[in-house]
């Protein structure tokens, strides 16, 4: 005997994330089959926002500093009851920029939301919506690129893979879109969501990216913003329903998501995960840059639960998200069905505006 101890570790770093993630999965109520797939909870929205809250407090952790600096100078620009007269609300938009007092108060406005807010991909418009009659803020509305893989939006369209590779550009997803209190007591969402389709969105985007070449090809596609699509962060939504300006339907629930992702992952479980596959040299664990898509984190997880042998498909988590597509009026559009689709209202131009395509048709998009 040397009178030495030694010292032995009880988890090993796989270990560690093993049991982290099952006592988190557990916390939030999912069950699991024998062969290691989730089980929902159920789907009412309560449920759903308890899914988020720990993604939720991550984020509030994160920018307390930031809440605490900006909430002073900020807080005059929210409006309370005694602000509103409803008869007099008139919104509009401004369009905002990075390192401007508009760009924090954006930031701090999201983070009042039940469902934490994402930053969007890719080429992205931000808008604060104001009520003139007031100069309070009424809502956010944030448009980036969208997901590329998307059934249920592809099929609604009528697009083949080659069509969506060609045309996608001409489409923008609004992964922000909401009214803030006492405006979404008074169906503001509603409102917010009805300029998705107005003439100012289709004109900052076009000043914003109709001469930019892609960062990806360097190509110059010239882009028009012809249809921008949505999904509702808690199931079903009723803000997309029955939207419409006069005759014009705003709105076109397509379908819902497969229930893929990985909200349900916190961001301190993540970075655990990151720092597994980074002790590994696994280049998922830096592969973040712009131009390797949304879907990194995802392909960051899924390697790292395959490593650890456990079922990627716990990436499953269940959550079928509404999918809604809205369209950018302009002065070509008209109805169009799409061969073998049901029929929907999409911006479209005559096949002249396509050289290289049939002139038997219309294409939309």
């Amino acid at each position: 005997m040397t009178g030495r101890t030694a010292v032995v570790p009880i988890l090993t770093q796989e270990a560690r994330i093993k049991r982290a993630l099952r006592t988190h999965l557990r916390a939030l109520d999912f069950r699991r089959t024998q062969d290691g797939a989730l089980i929902q909870p159920d789907q009412s929205k309560q449920a759903l926002r308890t899914l988020h809250r720990a993604q939720l407090e991550d984020r509030l952790r994160a920018e307390r500093e930031f809440i605490r600096e900006s909430w002073a100078p900020l807080q005059s620009y929210f409006a309370d009851g005694f602000d509103i007269e409803p008869h007099r609300i008139s919104p509009r938009l401004e369009l905002i920029d990075a390192g401007t007092w508009q760009s924090d108060l954006f930031r701090l406005a999201s983070l009042t939301w039940s469902v934490p807010v994402s930053r969007g991909y890719g080429r992205r418009l931000r808008f604060l919506v104001w009520d003139s009659s007031n100069q309070k803020l009424m809502g956010l509305m944030a448009l980036g690129d969208p997901v590329f893989n998307l059934r249920v939006r592809d099929e609604h369209v009528g697009w083949s893979a080659s069509d969506r590779q060609a045309r996608l550009v001409n489409v923008l997803d609004a992964y922000v879109l909401g009214a803030l209190p006492p405006y979404s007591n008074l169906l503001g969402g509603k409102l917010i969501a009805s300029l998705v389709a107005t003439v100012d969105i289709r004109d900052a985007f076009r000043k914003r990216y109709g001469d930019a070449k892609g960062i990806i090809s360097r190509e110059a596609k010239r882009p028009s913003l012809v249809m921008v699509t949505t999904s509702s962060s808690l199931g079903r939504s009723s803000v997309y329903n029955r939207l419409r300006l006069g005759e014009y339907r705003l709105f076109h629930s397509v379908g819902f998501t497969s229930g893929w992702g990985h909200f349900h992952i916190p961001d301190r479980l993540f970075q655990q995960m990151r720092a597994y596959l980074q002790s590994l040299g696994h280049r998922y664990a830096k592969n973040h840059q712009f131009g390797d898509g949304p879907n990194w984190r995802m392909r960051a997880v899924r390697e790292c639960l395959t490593l650890l042998g456990m079922n990627p498909d716990l990436l499953k988590h269940g959550v079928e998200r509404n999918r809604a597509d809205a369209v950018a009026q302009d002065d070509h559009a008209q109805p169009c069905v799409p061969d073998g689709s049901r029929r929907v209202f999409v911006s479209c131009r005559t096949s002249a505006s396509y050289p290289t395509e049939s002139r038997s048709r219309r294409h939309c998009l």
